[in-house]
């Protein structure tokens, strides 16, 4: 029995190190793979790492696309979108100025003098809410 476990020991440690051998026979030497990377990047085929390679690949796209408008035609445009009211407000504060900008285009059906009149007649009929926290005081 010992004789059949020590056979299937050297075998099991034969495949593992013959695995290996095999392995490193296959693949390119370092000498190869760096010939193959000089190669690359001289050719431009090597893509960049790290954070640009995000504004690189960006840049690129953005140079493939090509205007047909010339930079006075752009101008134009926007200056009589401007004057139209089509342009959206740049930065955080934009949603904020189109809220304001959609109140202020809804009219009141009263006029500031009945407003008026109707606050005086509520608040003498009770009807108002005192202003701060008052109800929780009582």
């Amino acid at each position: 029995m010992s004789k059949n476990v020590l056979t299937l020991v050297a075998a099991a440690a034969f495949a593992v190190f013959a695995q290996g051998a095999f392995a490193q026979a296959s693949s390119p030497s370092r000498a190869d793979v760096k010939a193959e990377t000089k190669a690359a990047e001289k050719a431009g085929k090597l893509a960049p790492t790290g954070e640009a390679a995000d504004l690189k690949t960006e840049n690129a796209e953005k140079a493939n696309k090509t205007s047909t408008k010339t930079r006075e035609e752009r101008k134009a445009e926007t200056k009589t979108a401007a004057k139209s009211g089509q342009l959206s407000a740049a930065g955080d504060a934009s949603a904020l100025k189109a809220e304001n900008a959609q109140k202020a285009n809804k009219s009141s059906t009263m006029t500031r003098e009945e407003r008026k009149a109707q606050a005086k007649a509520d608040q003498k009929a009770g009807k108002m809410k005192p202003a701060g926290d008052a109800d929780a005081m009582k």
